[in-house]
């Protein structure tokens, strides 16, 4: 055997071993024939004729993106600085290649620049205490503007909300007062219902005959249970007079 058939084999060999391809379970191969594309390429062992087809491969799993922090003025003109994360995945393989050329950085621009408009129309108020809606919001404009990529956005999450020093004092007084106002209400509102108590325990006490009486040597036999307490007694104007009058009665009897 010549030189030259030798080089001819080890050629014709090297050709069919570059012929074979390997697909992962997690990806898909985009096929093209001289240039035009011819169908996808499932996982396992895939033949691509050199120097004719060529094939480009898709990862399927779920992808990341950081979303830059991003300087954004909300809707009452407070300038934030906000980031967020993405998270998506190829719907559709041979859209991602044949539709947009590069899906990633296309995914990513798109994001900042959804983060940016939906922050500024909201108040500084609602960005704060609705993350959650105002992530949802963006993640519904990226998904519906990637569907044509073959892109589908499964959440976004908005990382990091940093406002101003001034405003976050501001923020802190307002707080501050908030829970001082409420506070008030609660104590006010006690006060009433206690008011409220007192006034039933006195109508149920005075409609029934005795019931003041033993409520009285109830108290005092929770007083006396303690030998450190002093109990003073306090006895009606009336319960004096009563006494004063029934002396003097007493007096005159004993003078006829």
């Amino acid at each position: 055997m010549t030189g030259f058939a030798t080089f001819l084999i080890f050629l014709v060999v090297a050709i069919l071993l570059s012929s074979f391809k390997v697909i992962q379970e997690y990806e898909r191969g985009i096929k093209f024939t001289f240039g035009k594309y011819v169908g996808i390429m499932n996982p396992g062992l895939r033949v691509v004729v050199p120097a004719i087809q060529g094939y480009q491969k898709v990862d399927l799993r779920v992808k990341t993106v950081d979303v830059p922090g991003q300087e954004c003025v909300t809707k009452d003109n407070i300038s934030v600085h906000v980031n967020a994360v993405l998270y998506y995945r190829i719907a559709s393989a041979e859209k991602s290649i044949l539709e947009v050329e590069s899906y990633a950085y296309a995914t990513s621009q798109l994001a900042q620049t959804t983060m940016r408009n939906v922050v500024g129309e909201v108040e500084l108020d609602e960005l704060l205490s609705q993350r959650e809606q105002i992530s949802n919001r963006i993640r519904e404009i990226v998904d519906a503007q990637t569907d044509p990529w073959g892109i589908k956005v499964e959440t976004v999450e908005l990382k990091d909300v940093i406002i101003p020093e001034d405003m976050k004092r501001t923020i802190a007084k307002q707080a501050e007062a908030e829970r001082e106002r409420r506070a008030v209400i609660i104590k006010a509102e006690g006060e009433r219902i206690a008011a409220e108590n007192l006034v039933l325990a006195a109508e149920q006490l005075s409609a029934t005959d005795g019931a003041l009486h033993l409520r009285t040597l109830h108290s005092l036999n929770d007083l006396s249970s303690d030998q450190s307490n002093t109990v003073v007694f306090t006895v009606p104007i009336e319960i004096l007079k009563a006494v004063a009058k029934l002396g003097e009665g007493q007096g005159k009897h004993l003078t006829m």
